[in-house]
């Protein structure tokens, strides 16, 4: 494939063709920064966050879908480029709770981060605001559509499974929200809880329930692990605070994202010190279950037993 060569903020970038303004600058160890892109499903371009300037270019384009060309020159942080993202900034934050003290995502949040970076200490834009209620009818996810930024790594993500595809965008304008089939909540939907939506939210709509109220992200550290269930290779993070693994969490964005609840309850079963009850959905309601029945090991357990007594 042909090489193009361009020119980042006076550094001169060779990339093959096709690469995106993005992935150029990444390559030079630029900074530019993103919310809705996700390198796994790249080709979104929604937050604009990104965007650059490019000379000849009527408008500030955003980097991660605009292709490199031979001689582009790019700039990534010019005085248009900085006061459009405040600008950006300044509008999500217009409509997201200011509760970073108690939110779970507290120093590991992309919106809170590029606040701080670009200075933006709170809105200076006044309207309605959305005020829906806190969905926790599920045992394994928590979401918050109130802090949600509409950036759709989540739905995108979901989609990409196959036959999957259990959220998308619902209604239009300020009412636009990230839904279930027939806006049902997520406890009532086909969501199998394998948490790949968790991983990719940017900021704090979405929390993984066994975790909450357990400590700060800077108190936990994370110790990757791959599930042995099936040929996958799902990857998961063990989650440590003060040398004791306290739960499981669906691996970052990358290769080998999880496909399935069973897995996590596996590794919480070998891994965490007091793993929660595991909860399964029966006539449409979660109940408690055994956890050879949560690992789908009932069969297995009942044919050894079957053995043992002959």
């Amino acid at each position: 494939m042909p090489n193009v060569t361009l020119t980042i903020d006076g550094q001169k970038v060779t990339v093959p063709a096709g690469t995106t303004v993005l992935e150029a600058a990444r390559s030079a160890g630029i900074f530019i920064p993103t919310l809705c892109h996700d390198p796994a499903i790249p080709g979104w371009g929604a937050c604009r966050l990104c965007i650059v300037e490019i000379p000849g270019m009527r408008n500030l384009p955003a980097s991660c879908v605009t292709t490199a060309t031979g001689g582009m020159v790019v700039y990534t942080a010019s005085e248009a480029v900085i006061e459009a993202r405040r600008t950006i900034i300044d509008l999500l934050l217009a409509n997201h709770p200011q509760d970073c003290l108690t939110c779970e995502r507290n120093g590991d949040c992309r919106l809170q981060d590029y606040a701080f970076m670009y200075g933006v200490k709170q809105s200076s834009f006044q309207g309605e605001r959305k005020n829906y209620p806190l969905d926790d009818s599920n045992p394994y996810i928590i979401r918050d559509q109130n802090k949600c930024i509409l950036c759709g790594k989540c739905v995108r993500t979901c989609q990409a499974v196959p036959e999957r595809s259990v959220i998308d965008f619902g209604y239009r304008g300020f009412n636009t929200k990230v839904v279930t089939a027939m806006d049902l909540p997520l406890g009532e939907s086909d969501c199998v809880y394998c948490a790949r939506c968790v991983a990719v939210c940017p900021v704090g709509a979405l929390t993984y329930r066994p975790l909450a109220g357990k400590g700060r992200t800077w108190e936990m550290e994370k110790k990757t692990v791959t599930c042995t269930f099936c040929d996958n290779g799902c990857t998961f993070d063990l989650i440590s605070k003060q040398g004791k693994v306290i739960g499981i969490m669906a691996k970052e964005p990358g290769p080998g994202r999880p496909l399935c609840l069973k897995g996590r309850l596996g590794l919480e079963l070998l891994y965490v010190a007091e793993p929660m009850t595991p909860m399964l959905k029966k006539d449409g309601r979660f109940v408690p279950v055994s956890w050879a029945e949560a690992l789908g090991l009932d069969g297995v357990v009942a044919r050894m037993k079957e053995v043992e007594g002959k």
